[in-house]
């Protein structure tokens, strides 16, 4: 175990830049694409991501800290630290079924693809750690291997389904053609978002407020610009951290930069995995009619959309506030700040970009989130202990992608109830 365990930690540490390359190119000879096009593809899906990686790098620097000066500002005191994502996965690496988790995940895909069960082949391995923080969380709290596979298998179900419910419309508003997002963060935060999107824009009154990015640059000109959106959200959000005039500026023209290279950043990786999507809906149609296959990809695809960015940026302060005035929470959001825009890559689509009513949506979410987080705090700290560094003064961590995650948070409450029968 301990070898399969050490093999599993190499390949990931190499990062999605160099591991993309490598599946797509196996994948894109399994859908009989010529060696030379499915090289070339995978080196350009490469090349995409490390350009969205360099951009979101941006983007964390820069919101990161903003957020964190907002906390010192105002003087939030909070018991439990959100530790952010990374710190969650590098606690799920570690617990010791982890390793097997991997190949399960993958023979289950494709035995679900195999069966008609699902329509997307989740090759965003990297990725693959959401569905093992679920394993990880049922083994931690009751010890026992078989049901912590279990609880992997049964959210990594979950999250093809709604990565199949959710591909259209991830087609026709991001223009991603033939892409799902079986990321769990974003699956779990859209499976609340979708349907609260749906009774917003039902409200009267709101339901009018149709407020895109289109409609934006149609009324203000200039000022509507994504990069210019980006400016004055990321000026927003420095003011709020008390930054001086030229930090403010910094800030503002570092997420200008963010809305305006995002999208091709995206375009660059889409035009890697088109020769590959080709080559398996062929492949498909030749075998079984029409049937189509989605590939799944990371929900970070979806910051691509000025609106979907400026929904996630604008949630930053709007979750800090909610943090201090919500009744049972306990959380100081902190270290998942900067991905929140991540969380909204599902339902900023279900609302056709209508930024009002997607931030609406994801506030209402985010007090959902906060509540669970704080209810999973003493498992994530458990699972986190003695791994990685706590934050500063922190005597217990969660974390908002994991602990906040509707979907984690149930394997969590099913896996605290049939605890006794394992003792």
């Amino acid at each position: 175990m301990k070898v399969l365990s050490d093999v599993v930690q190499s390949v990931i540490n190499v990062g999605p830049s160099v591991m993309l390359p490598i599946i797509i190119f196996i994948v894109g000879l399994i859908f009989r694409v010529k060696p030379g096009k499915a090289l070339t593809a995978g080196i350009t899906v490469g090349i995409g991501m490390i350009g969205i990686n360099l951009v979101i790098n941006l983007l964390t620097t820069s919101v990161g800290p903003a957020a964190q000066a907002m906390v010192k500002r105002f003087g939030f005191h909070l018991t439990i630290i959100d530790a952010g994502w990374p710190a969650v996965s590098a606690g799920t690496w570690a617990q010791p079924i982890s390793a097997i988790m991997i190949p399960i995940i993958l023979v289950v895909n494709v035995i679900l693809i195999l069966l008609n069960w699902t329509k997307t082949l989740d090759i965003d391995i990297w990725n693959y750690w959401h569905m093992i923080a679920a394993s990880a969380t049922a083994y931690v709290v009751t010890k026992n291997w078989w049901f912590a596979i279990l609880a992997g298998i049964v959210y990594e179900v979950a999250v093809l389904i709604i990565a199949d419910k959710t591909a259209p419309k991830v087609e026709e508003f991001y223009g991603l053609e033939g892409i799902s997002f079986p990321t769990g963060s974003a699956a779990a935060y859209g499976l609340l978002g979708i349907p609260i999107g749906w009774v917003v824009s039902k409200i009267p009154g709101i339901s009018k407020w149709d407020v895109d990015p289109q409609t934006i640059q149609k009324r203000f000109g200039v000022f509507g610009e994504p990069m210019v959106m980006g400016i004055v959200i990321g000026m927003l959000l420095a003011a709020l951290g008390g930054y001086s005039v030229p930090n403010i500026l910094k800030l503002g023209m570092s997420m200008g930069g963010v809305m305006f290279l995002m999208p091709r950043m995206v375009k660059i990786l889409m035009e890697g995995l088109m020769p590959i999507q080709e080559g398996a809906q062929k492949l498909l149609q030749e075998k079984y009619g029409n049937r189509k296959i989605y590939l799944g990809m990371d929900a970070a695809l979806s910051t691509g959309s000025p609106a979907t960015l400026a929904t996630g940026l604008l949630m930053v302060p709007i979750t800090l506030f909610l943090a201090i005035i919500l009744p049972g929470n306990r959380v100081l959001p902190f270290g998942d700040l900067a991905t929140i825009p991540f969380f909204a890559a599902l339902i900023v689509p279900s609302r056709k970009g209508n930024i009002v009513h997607s931030v609406i949506s994801a506030t209402i979410v985010m007090i959902f989130a906060l509540l669970m987080a704080t209810d999973f705090g003493p498992t994530l700290t458990s699972m986190m202990h003695g791994i990685v560094a706590f934050p500063k003064g922190a005597s217990e961590v969660t974390n908002l992608d994991t602990g906040g995650n509707i979907l984690n948070w149930l394997v969590l409450k099913v896996s605290q109830l049939v605890q006794p029968l394992f003792n």
